[in-house]
């Protein structure tokens, strides 16, 4: 390795992370599978430290000391943001979500009080726009502390979404009597599987740059994983080698599990289509209709027809488009690629 890329490394301060720790040995005690080993890096490459942004550094320096009491309470926060692969430690997350709350409910406070001054000039409409800026900065904390776990699990869904394709690969290369590990890594060479391709990154980087054997890098793969499918087979790998089982089979009896998953989803998505489409008609387009026309009528018949205009306009200009805007995004959700 030269001299610039081994310097690289004197920036980097793992003392504090939380998310990686060292075995400690006596001197003297040898350790199978540890010390000191040759790490082949790419030509040229040069290690990079996970940086915060300059807010979340300015968040960490004002509300580290609290962030560090506060982390006691959410003790599984670690272990969603490495799931969710979002580098921070739950200390450098809190203090950005600290920071993020105080600032929101001052610039919510400052506005509310605008806004109650203007009441002379606006009226109720003041005090209503009031209300909604002050719960919406109460919002804010829970809202981004529940957002590791969310992101969490959307990659979850997207490796379940990939995992009948991977598979089909995973098993082609198995048929062929590739090793498991150089299959993990023309897996993290493949973008065509998302999130897939990710998680064998990890397990590549894992057995490559650490030294981790290839068992037990498996194994860290699964723990971190957001999906409950790909841990599912990621142990079966790990038992399957160390029961003297062989893994072509079992990487086809997966490969036909995951496509009758996947035909399964199928099914129900189109299923759920047809239903939406069928409340589409009766709740965007026939109901809105009918109500316009009783509208229209009660008005005639009562003699207010000019007292009923406002209530035409809000179906026309928000009730439409707001319940159309609700399916379309309903249905885009449906319909993502499987």
């Amino acid at each position: 390795m030269s001299p610039e890329v081994s310097d690289a490394f004197k920036g980097l301060d793992t003392k504090k992370w939380s998310l990686f720790h060292t075995k400690r040995v006596k001197t003297g005690d040898v350790i199978e599978g540890y010390g000191p080993h040759i790490v082949y890096l790419p030509k040229e490459a040069v290690p990079s430290q996970i940086k915060l942004t300059p807010f979340q550094q300015t968040a960490l320096r004002i509300m580290g000391k609290k962030a560090e009491k506060e982390v006691e309470k959410y003790p599984d926060l670690d272990e969603w943001l490495v799931k969710a692969r979002m580098r921070m430690r739950a200390e450098e997350y809190i203090a950005y979500v600290l920071l993020t709350t105080y600032l929101m409910w001052a610039i919510a406070g400052v506005l509310a009080i605008i806004f109650i001054a203007l009441y002379s000039v606006i009226g109720v409409l003041s005090i209503m726009i009031a209300i909604i800026m002050i719960m919406i900065a109460f919002m804010i904390k829970p809202l981004m502390l529940s957002m590791p776990k969310s992101k969490a699990k959307s990659r979850g869904r997207n490796i379940d979404k990939k995992l009948a394709s991977a598979m089909s690969f995973v098993a082609s290369l198995a048929s062929a009597d590739v090793n498991v590990d150089v299959i993990f890594k023309e897996l993290a060479k493949q973008p065509i599987y998302g999130e897939i391709q990710k998680e064998a990154e990890w397990i590549t980087r894992d057995t490559e740059l650490l030294g981790i054997d290839i068992l037990n890098a498996i194994k860290e793969g699964a723990r971190r994983s957001p999906s409950v499918k790909w841990q599912d087979f990621l142990q079966g790998v790990v038992t399957t080698s160390t029961s003297g089982g062989q893994l072509k089979p079992y990487f086809i009896v997966k490969l036909q599990e995951f496509e009758k998953d996947s035909q399964l989803d199928n099914k129900r998505r189109t299923e759920t289509l047809g239903m939406m489409a069928e409340s589409y008609v009766t709740v965007v387009v026939a109901f809105p209709l009918f109500l316009i026309v009783i509208i229209a009528i009660m008005a005639i018949t009562n003699g207010q027809a000019e007292s009923s205009i406002p209530m035409l306009y809000a179906v026309d200009a928000l009730m439409i488009p707001g319940s159309q805007g609700v399916f379309i995004y309903i249905m885009w959700g449906l319909t993502q690629e499987a």
